[in-house]
């Protein structure tokens, strides 16, 4: 029986990589995952072909601008093997790599981007993780009827 489709929100500061990135690399690593629940989830619970709500932090506003799907499963984070990486990590080794990572491939760049604030106004996203107070995964499920309106109010009907 194959695995249900899951959702997931990834945040990205958008001076590090952005959805305009993932357009013209088509896709990429999500390499730099150092919180252990973060990589639990691409660890153990992404799989190819579950979708992402691409997500600009750090950013005014913060908010989601962006579709991309999981294309890879679960690897290895070279980037912490690297000592010039600012995702070096001395206790990681290619036995014991501690930190992993999957591919992603962009889908699409909302024409609306959904900020922090609409999100937070819309009464349908209520529960949303990336809304509670003090939530600061970079990866984190996604409730589908959550990210069916996040991509409603990104991509209205009949605007372009």
């Amino acid at each position: 029986m194959a695995a249900k489709r899951r959702y997931w929100l990834m945040k990205s500061e958008p001076d590090v990589y952005s959805i305009d990135d993932l357009q013209r690399d088509g896709s990429t690593s999500w390499e730099g995952v150092r919180n252990y629940q973060a990589r639990n989830f691409m660890r153990d619970d992404m799989r190819e072909g579950d979708l992402v709500l691409f997500y600009h932090s750090n950013t005014k506003p913060p908010g989601v601008v962006g579709l991309a799907r999981v294309c890879s499963s679960a690897h290895p984070d070279e980037t912490a093997f690297d000592a010039n990486s600012p995702y070096y990590d001395a206790k990681a080794t290619s036995e014991n790599p501690i930190w992993q990572l999957v591919d992603v491939q962009f889908i699409s760049k909302f024409p609306h981007p959904v900020g922090r604030e609409d999100l937070k106004a819309d009464s349908a996203l209520e529960g949303m993780l990336v809304l509670k107070k003090g939530m600061r995964l970079s990866v984190q499920p996604v409730e589908p009827h959550h990210f069916e309106r996040v991509v409603e109010l990104g991509n209205p009907r009949g605007k372009n």
